[in-house]
């Protein structure tokens, strides 16, 4: 079996006195969609953000690409390809849409270019002239995704793409993550809508109480309906 593209083991993370990740482990292989599950609070952004420095363990590893990147400031492992669309989106608001990809773009050679964006995106090509500020809460999602592939990251981030949107958007928001994965880049998935990550991802965990509670395949815990309400305490309809 190939080396996993990032992989956590037996990580631990505090919020001052707080323990919010406890003996957490996981792992992304290259290509791979991988959804992080869980409730308000059960650590899904303090997973996040510990892989991008912003929050270093107190214990356990972090490896990407091989390395060991375990406490390395935030600054280093951006450089290193990992792109990072964050829970409620943040954006130059008073900068245009192709401002905002052109401060985002961060030399680092690789097939994302701001007109490839465009090309995946059109709905942003059509807005590269208004302020972030002035669009739509759909619309400043897919400009989040765009500013990070423009980085070309070998890892995408992505932090509830879903929340705060319409259900319609939400489909055009995973339309555009479906389209990500076939052109090969890995993501890490946080996501409350269970149904929705699980149609995507390749494998599944799920984070309560700031432990790893299940993981698996992601079409098997999809099908076991009982189980997502058991290990998610959601209430789960067709679609």
């Amino acid at each position: 079996m190939s080396e996993p593209l990032l992989a956590l083991d037996g990580i631990c993370t505090d919020y001052g006195k707080i323990c919010t990740l406890r003996d957490v482990s996981l792992t992304v292989g290259e290509g791979e969609v991988v959804a992080l599950l869980g409730l308000n609070g059960a650590g899904k952004t303090t997973t996040m953000r510990t892989i991008l420095g912003l929050t270093p363990p107190r214990l356990g590893t972090i490896t990407y690409a091989g390395r060991d990147v375990t406490r390395w400031p935030a600054y280093k492992i951006a450089r290193l390809g990992i792109g990072y669309v964050p829970e409620g989106r943040r954006m130059f608001k008073d900068l245009s849409t192709l401002e905002n990809l052109q401060l985002a773009e961060n030399g680092r050679a690789g097939a994302w270019t701001i007109p490839r964006v465009f090309e995946h995106l059109p709905k942003l090509s059509e807005l590269r002239a208004r302020k972030a500020g002035r669009l739509s809460g759909g619309e400043q999602e897919m400009l989040a995704i765009g500013r990070a592939l423009v980085a070309n990251p070998r890892l995408l981030l992505v932090d509830e793409p879903s929340q705060g949107l319409a259900p319609l958007v939400v489909e055009d928001v995973y339309r555009i993550l479906a389209e990500l994965k076939k052109t090969g880049v890995a993501i890490l998935l946080v996501e409350q809508n269970a149904l929705l990550a699980l149609k995507l991802a390749d494998r599944a965990y799920v984070l309560d109480s700031g432990r790893i509670t299940h993981t698996g395949p992601a079409a098997d815990l999809a099908t076991d309906r009982a189980r997502i309400r058991s290990l998610m305490g959601l209430e789960v309809t067709a679609r």
